[in-house]
């Protein structure tokens, strides 16, 4: 950051705005539409934020409501290449985490690739432990599904 301190701000966001970012992270791959958060959410309770910079959208965050009431699906994120390492994810992390604890979740979970390497170091990072894993395409796109106890309790199953 440059010695004017400009702040970065993690606020709740349009789906609009969270497909724009998404278009921005070179890691997902294909064309996406507003249909496809659309479709994917439903009617479901969620939360979308991103995070910004003067104006400038820099990363998202987007999840949902799980089948248990209880368990939070942290869905989708991502942080443009030029502002990643310095903190961003983590700053949006805390905001979701936050406000699932503030609506009654008590667990957090999402599903990365094997690939994401960098994705797995942040969740363990942040207390996330591995659950569960599927084989899915090559090695390197096996889905890996982490969990994490938002009140740092034991996960049991």
């Amino acid at each position: 950051m440059d010695s004017e301190h400009h702040s970065i701000v993690i606020r709740e966001a349009s789906l609009e705005e969270i497909l724009s970012v998404h278009r921005e992270i070179p890691e997902f791959q294909g064309e996406v539409s507003l249909d496809f958060y659309k479709n994917r959410l439903g009617n479901k309770s969620y939360l979308a934020l991103v995070a910004e910079l003067e104006g400038e959208l820099l990363g998202f965050k987007i999840g949902y409501e799980g089948e248990n009431p209880k368990i939070f699906y942290s869905w989708m994120g991502g942080v443009k290449p030029e502002f990643r390492k310095m903190r961003i994810a983590e700053s949006l992390a805390d905001y979701q985490e936050k406000w699932a604890l503030e609506k009654g979740f008590d667990t957090v979970y999402f599903k990365t690739r094997n690939r994401f390497s960098d994705m797995i170091n942040f969740a363990f990072k942040r207390g996330f432990q591995i659950v569960d894993f599927f084989r899915k395409g090559e090695v390197e796109d096996f889905r890996i599904v982490m969990m994490k106890k938002l009140d740092g309790s034991k996960i049991e199953f």
